[in-house]
């Protein structure tokens, strides 16, 4: 027997729950209200106030540090999406549930399917780069809200299973890929932005300290 054989039984398996995950979530969990609700949230457009909400919050109010955060969480989001979209779906070709033959006559489509195949989910690639790295940016500012912004992402990645163009698996690869690209950028930011610009407060700070002892 090969290597591969051994996994096999595995591999069924797996494949099998998740067809199962996607049905509870993409039929047993169906009703009016998420059916309004759920292509909102994962629609990019409504996100745009937050996310001019975000820009502008950083840059009024860490000047800056703010621009050097906006840097970080572009270049973050433009990494996980390259990941996802160019190399991981172009390599993997997993066709979109509602390109699958075999679940296309059964699952609740909400949404147009869209082009493209669906390991992994950009959706949740990029959204869990951005919630997980506004985590570490703006955790103390946030304090115990910032679990917020885990949630955001969750909901949104969920909604694209709900709305028929992705398997769980899907956003769970697409949502452990943008975790580690959030926080791998946030760390980077944090410790940058330290070494930066709240070294230089330090050093202005002492320097008045050292103007108003020697007046």
């Amino acid at each position: 027997m090969s290597d591969l054989n051994i996994f096999e039984p595995v591999l069924e398996t797996l494949t099998q729950l998740d067809m199962d995950l996607f049905r509870v979530i993409n039929q047993g969990m169906g009703n009016s209200f998420l059916d309004f609700l759920m292509p909102i949230l994962r629609n990019k457009y409504t996100w745009l106030p937050l996310y001019v909400f975000i820009i502008g919050f950083s840059l009024i109010n860490l000047k800056w540090k703010g621009a050097w955060l906006i840097f970080c969480l572009i270049v973050a989001v433009g990494v996980g999406d390259t990941l996802s979209s160019k190399l991981i779906k172009k390599t993997v070709k997993r066709p979109r549930p509602c390109r699958t033959e075999q679940i296309m006559d059964t699952l609740e489509l909400r949404i147009s399917c869209g082009s493209g195949y669906s390991f992994t989910s950009s959706h949740a690639t990029n959204h869990f780069a951005l919630g997980v790295f506004l985590f570490f940016a703006f955790g103390s500012i946030m304090g115990r809200y910032k679990w917020l912004l885990i949630l955001w992402a969750a909901l949104i990645s969920i909604a694209q299973v709900y709305v028929g163009v992705h398997y769980p698996s899907d956003i769970i690869g697409g949502g452990l890929l943008g975790t580690l690209i959030g926080y791998a950028f946030g760390k980077y930011y944090l410790i940058k932005a330290h070494q930066w610009f709240d070294h230089d407060r330090r050093d202005a700070i002492t320097q008045t300290g050292q103007q108003t002892s020697g007046s």
